[in-house]
């Protein structure tokens, strides 16, 4: 058994590998940029959801607040009729003022890694071989970074290419992990 602390360099680095391992797949590689489509009449929606003073948050439409609700006819001609969606409304702010997000995200990867160095720590002790701490420590952050997109496109009707890309780069963040640990696990 490894324990934690003992793995800070391993954790650090690979949440450093992943961080920059994203900023160069979204910024440098593109192949994100048709995650979200646009409406024909974008002034016109914002405009609009503008008028009606919705805070920031997660809805639904048509949305039912109850098991009763969700049973009456009303509720079911609502959502036949359409349209029917989900909807995120973000705070407003500046295009380039990501700086919050960027620190969540560091820390998720910090939270990710860590995670893997815990597993990978029980499972393994120390002076195991690279490609077993690799195998493990990729398996476990591939799943922090990476199954939960599953669920979005399963109840949320985003487009699986979108699913299947966030899940590809869950991938490459899972196998930076397992190199960083596999790399620096202890003798």
């Amino acid at each position: 058994m490894v324990h934690v602390p003992s793995l800070w360099m391993p954790i650090l680095l690979a949440a450093a590998l992943a961080f920059v391992a994203s900023s160069v797949i979204h910024m440098v590689l593109g192949y994100h940029r048709k995650d979200f489509g646009g409406v024909a009449d974008e002034d016109g929606l914002m405009d609009a959801l503008r008028g009606f003073g919705i805070p920031p948050g997660d809805y639904s439409f048509p949305h039912a607040g109850s098991k009763e609700v969700m049973g009456s006819e009303e509720f079911r001609e609502k959502w036949t009729r359409g349209p029917t969606g989900f909807m995120t409304l973000l705070p407003s702010r500046g295009p380039s003022d990501m700086g919050t997000q960027l620190v969540q995200w560091l820390v998720y990867c910090l939270v990710v890694s860590a995670f893997a160095g815990y597993v990978t720590g029980l499972a393994l002790g120390p002076g195991t071989g690279y490609m077993e701490v690799f195998r493990m420590s990729s398996a476990v952050a591939f799943g922090g970074y990476g199954l939960a997109h599953l669920q979005r496109s399963i109840w949320y009707a985003q487009a699986w290419g979108t699913t299947a890309r966030n899940v590809f780069d869950s991938l490459v963040y899972g196998l930076l992990t397992g190199g960083a640990f596999g790399w620096l696990w202890p003798a």
